[in-house]
């Protein structure tokens, strides 16, 4: 399952890259850890560049949801960097 996801983001990277201004990172939480559901959301840790607004990480996710047809959490790594005790477990794309 995680390996479909895997391959199905890196052939969208360009089109995240130019229209929402990311880069997906990693795949964390349940998918990682192989004890997701079916209504198990996705969590991926993104990049955005410094010229990335929030309204470039909601439509990120929403273009994800329509693509990956599940529920996205799209967190930035920059936001993460602002949080002492946040060490999910990753999987580097």
């Amino acid at each position: 399952m995680i390996e479909n996801l895997r391959t199905t983001v890196v052939e969208m990277k360009d089109v995240i890259r130019e229209k929402y201004k990311a880069e997906i990172k990693g795949i964390f939480g349940s998918y990682v850890r192989s004890d997701f559901h079916a209504d198990s959301d996705l969590d991926l840790l993104v990049d955005f560049d410094d010229g990335a607004d929030l309204m470039d990480q909601v439509n990120l996710q929403r273009f994800l949801e329509d693509k990956l047809e599940c529920k996205i959490d799209v967190i930035s790594r920059r936001s993460c960097r602002e949080k002492k005790n946040f060490m999910p477990l990753f999987s580097t794309m």
